[in-house]
């Protein structure tokens, strides 16, 4: 069952570094709850009938292209991009509320890595990770991109060559690593 306090927001995970959970999308929409929240993608905003289709929960356990072993939780948001009569977009209370509703019957990992199946029912469904949500006039809006696939090791890698050049810094005419 998902922890149903109420955190404070945390701070701005990059979409290409990391991925918001769903507890801090939660407590950014129990921070707002009157406001619409608004989900954008490939250049647009989600249509105001749009609907929470789907919440589905997973373990993961998997092996790397460089053999390591990978084990993950992760929490996929299914939303059907329509306009419905008059309907306006959900507020953050409502989304939460549902969300909170498939906590009851299903395990949710507050921290689980989350991902948004996005589809208008034409277009096929496609995998979208999502920003730090932030409010922007009336609306609290949530920018969704798309999920790119990554190689874990050249990752790892790449993060190690990124910490060891910020920590080296040149002193004097030497070069000094605090390693």
């Amino acid at each position: 069952m998902l922890d149903l306090a109420k955190p404070e927001i945390p701070p701005s995970p990059q979409i290409a570094d990391d991925d918001i959970s769903i507890g801090a999308l939660l407590a950014a929409c129990d921070a707002a709850p009157a406001l619409p929240l608004v989900f954008t993608y490939s250049g647009h905003s989600i249509q105001a009938g749009y609907h929470i289709t789907e919440v589905k929960a997973g373990a993961f356990s998997a092996l790397d292209c460089g053999g390591n072993p990978e084990a993950w939780s992760e929490i996929f948001v299914q939303l059907w991009d329509i306009v419905e009569d008059d309907r306006t977009h959900m507020t953050a209370a409502k989304f939460a509320a549902i969300i909170r509703k498939v906590s009851d019957h299903v395990a949710l990992d507050a921290n689980a890595r989350l991902t948004f199946e996005v589809s208008d029912g034409v277009a096929p469904m496609q995998l979208h990770c999502a920003d730090t949500p932030r409010i922007q006039g009336d609306v609290l809006t949530v920018t969704l991109a798309p999920r790119p696939a990554s190689c874990k090791p050249r990752d790892r890698w790449l993060e190690a060559q990124k910490e060891a050049s910020a920590c080296c810094a040149p002193v004097s005419s030497k070069s000094t690593c605090c390693r």
